[in-house]
């Protein structure tokens, strides 16, 4: 088993380059280029998620080494940007609040395998239901974490949908599982060794 440092799979330089591109961009939240960094940002981390994971599992890395690896990917990513621009804030805020389920699944994933309480599609049904209807945001995200849990281990959800959701935190939450969903899927990430 080797000890392969966290840069490995991230690094603050990674993240940094993302941000110096976002200050340098004019931003429109209505426009294409704001929606496809979006998706950038959001998708390059949780491609580093995945590959964490995927390195646990082939045993080159042992269940402590993993959490401290998605723990620093989770520091780096998830620290407060200094941008004077609301849209370069509200861009950023954005891709963190997608990540924050995804976060959470890998490190419950790595812990205790999946959470398999209930089928996927009732998480995210669930995580719906009492997001919009009781206003429980914490306790849809922890159906999301369920939810994650299972992506990890190779379960699907149509994310198709994503916009229409009534509840602004679940459609972001679910845009980083869809995210984590096609990390797992990239045939890169599973075969690198």
């Amino acid at each position: 088993m080797t000890d392969e440092p966290a840069e490995t799979f991230y690094s603050e330089d990674r993240w940094q380059n993302w941000l110096t591109r976002v200050e340098d961009e004019e931003l429109d939240p209505e426009s294409e280029e704001f929606a496809r960094l979006y998706f950038n940002l959001q998708n390059d981390t949780t491609i580093a998620i995945a590959k964490v994971i995927s390195a646990a599992e082939d045993g080159r890395v042992d269940e402590e080494t993993t959490l401290d690896k998605l723990e620093f990917i989770n520091e780096v990513v998830m620290a407060e940007p200094e941008f004077d621009g609301e849209e370069e804030l509200l861009l950023i805020d954005s891709v963190q609040t997608s990540l924050v389920p995804v976060f959470y699944a890998a490190e419950e994933y790595v812990i205790g395998g999946p959470v398999e309480e209930y089928p996927i599609e009732e998480c995210i049904d669930a995580a719906i239901e009492v997001a919009v209807e009781e206003e429980d945001v914490d306790a849809a995200l922890a159906y999301l974490v369920q939810a994650g849990t299972q992506i990890i281990d190779g379960a699907e959800f149509d994310g198709s949908e994503v916009d229409e959701i009534e509840s602004w935190i679940v459609s972001e939450w679910l845009n980083g599982l869809d995210s984590l969903q096609d990390a797992f899927a990239d045939p890169e990430v599973i075969d690198e060794e």
